[in-house]
């Protein structure tokens, strides 16, 4: 795919910013896209196909907080990869709160795609970064 002709500006970080973060979201067709990123936050904005997930991760020194914008979702949390003791349904509005260190995912369980804003504190993806799928997640990072 050739994706110079989709090279827009999505991170408007560091610069003061307002914008409607669910309208965003729910505009946003990409598997991640920085929306703005800090020195000490960032704000991604996320599109999960249905019954996809964002993936199984754990963030040692960065605090997430994950709101649903559409859809509904599958939460699980847990302190080791292999026991994910905490499940939740969350839907629109629900807020996901993840300390640094646990271990977690959000599958999409709904029947159109699960639309979310993420901030991390601190940033935890490159300034600008636009993953138009969750196969580009995997190229950048392994």
């Amino acid at each position: 795919m050739n994706t110079d002709c989709l090279k827009i500006q999505t991170d408007f970080g560091p610069n003061p910013y307002v914008t409607n973060v669910a309208q965003k979201a729910i505009q946003n067709t990409t598997y991640r896209t920085a929306l703005w990123t800090g020195c000490y936050a960032q704000m991604t904005l996320m599109s999960i196909p249905v019954c996809s997930d964002i993936g199984l991760e754990m963030h040692k020194d960065t605090d997430q907080f994950i709101r649903i914008e559409q859809g509904i979702a599958q939460v699980k949390m847990g302190q080791c990869e292999n026991r994910l003791d905490f499940h939740i349904k969350a839907c629109v509005g629900d807020t996901i709160f993840v300390p640094a260190g646990t271990w977690h995912n959000v599958i999409n369980v709904g029947r159109i795609p699960l639309k979310v804003s993420s901030i991390y504190a601190p940033p935890h993806h490159p300034t600008g970064t636009v993953q138009y799928t969750k196969e580009d997640l995997e190229k950048t990072y392994y």
